[in-house]
């Protein structure tokens, strides 16, 4: 299975130092939004990260359905079982920024994950995929097959997700500078079953007038794989996301010109480290080189990279070399540990 591969593969960073001693009462929670296959990488990435740093605990706790109440009362929760640290991807960019400050008014350090709170809030940092530059890169190797005049649809997700309007801005700006039309967007079905409906009846209908489809979203990108190869015609080019054994199946056998990666896995455990450090005494850096996005000023790109016909046999060597790098020089950049 691919997705064991990616483990597997996560549990040899040998590259990785053990730069402190970790403080073994440090206990993390890594809590996203909701169900959802993307962050599935993190519960493996908690439990290495725990194991090598000595930590307490670094669980993985997942709401049961998508819905900023019920993540906020996990949260709750978990402060009275006794986690002190919280790895969180928002459910609503502006909507936890009450529960983060909350949360960092214990003394608990808070990271967002894989979305960002939107400024002013406690969270220490984001860390998570540059998703606008990875919506406009995917979108560029789309249109090197397509070309200029080009007509694209485009399948993303929920709406509550800050990342979803980041993604369409920049696929919208790069089909314009290179001549191509998004002729539709397609939104809010980061789901099995919207995904199904809206993708298979888009494609039942318009197969004939789309020439290029990105995806910038996990099931949109596994629905329209399946999707394209029912309908057996290659002729649509498709860019997806991420690596579920579905789209790689389809890179490889001709129905989807390539995906875009990203890195879960390192935000898990980069993350969870990152927490005991700040628990241990090292503070942010004055001057840590945070870029900004549309959120915050205090992002950090956990990486991206495209994997056509020719990279997907190693898309795990390329996310595994990812993390190392950033790991390597990750406390010196952004951490003061006096």
């Amino acid at each position: 299975m691919q997705f064991k591969r990616l483990i597997s593969a996560c549990l040899a960073l040998t590259a990785i130092p053990t730069l402190a001693l970790a403080d073994s009462s440090t206990r993390v929670a890594l809590i996203p939004g909701g169900p959802h296959p993307y962050f599935a990488a993190w519960e493996q990435a908690g439990a290495d990260a725990a194991a090598k740093f000595g930590l307490g605990a670094a669980d993985y706790k997942v709401p049961q359905k998508w819905e900023l109440g019920l993540q906020n009362q996990m949260l709750e929760s978990l402060v009275t079982q006794g986690y002190n640290a919280f790895l969180i991807f928002p459910g609503d960019p502006v909507g936890t920024v009450a529960i983060a400050n909350e949360l960092a008014d214990t003394g608990a350090p808070v990271m967002a994950l894989a979305g960002c709170l939107k400024d002013p809030s406690d969270a220490v940092f984001c860390m998570g995929t540059d998703t606008g530059n990875s919506a406009y890169l995917g979108t560029k190797e789309l249109l090197k097959e397509l070309g200029a005049g080009a007509k694209i649809a485009h399948f993303t997700g929920f709406l509550v997700d800050p990342n979803t309007q980041l993604r369409i801005d920049a696929v919208n700006k790069a089909a314009e500078e290179g001549g191509a039309e998004v002729i539709q967007v397609i939104a809010d079905i980061d789901a099995p079953e919207p995904a199904e409906e809206k993708i298979n009846a888009y494609l039942a209908a318009h197969a004939a007038d789309v020439d290029g489809i990105i995806t910038t979203a996990w099931v949109p990108a596994v629905v329209a794989s399946s999707a394209l190869r029912k309908i057996g015609d290659k002729r649509i080019k498709m860019v997806g996301i991420d690596h579920d054994e579905v789209v790689l199946k389809a890179i490889k056998d001709g129905f989807v010109h390539g995906t875009m990666l990203q890195n879960p896995y390192g935000q898990g455990y980069i993350g969870s480290y990152a927490a005991d450090r700040l628990r241990s005494g090292c503070t942010v850096k004055a001057d840590a080189p945070f870029k900004s996005n549309a959120l915050t000023d205090k992002f950090i790109d956990s990486g991206t990279v495209f994997a056509g016909i020719n990279d997907v046999d190693d898309y795990v060597g390329s996310m595994q070399a990812i993390t190392n790098t950033l790991f390597a020089d990750f406390e010196s950049t952004y951490l003061d540990c006096k």
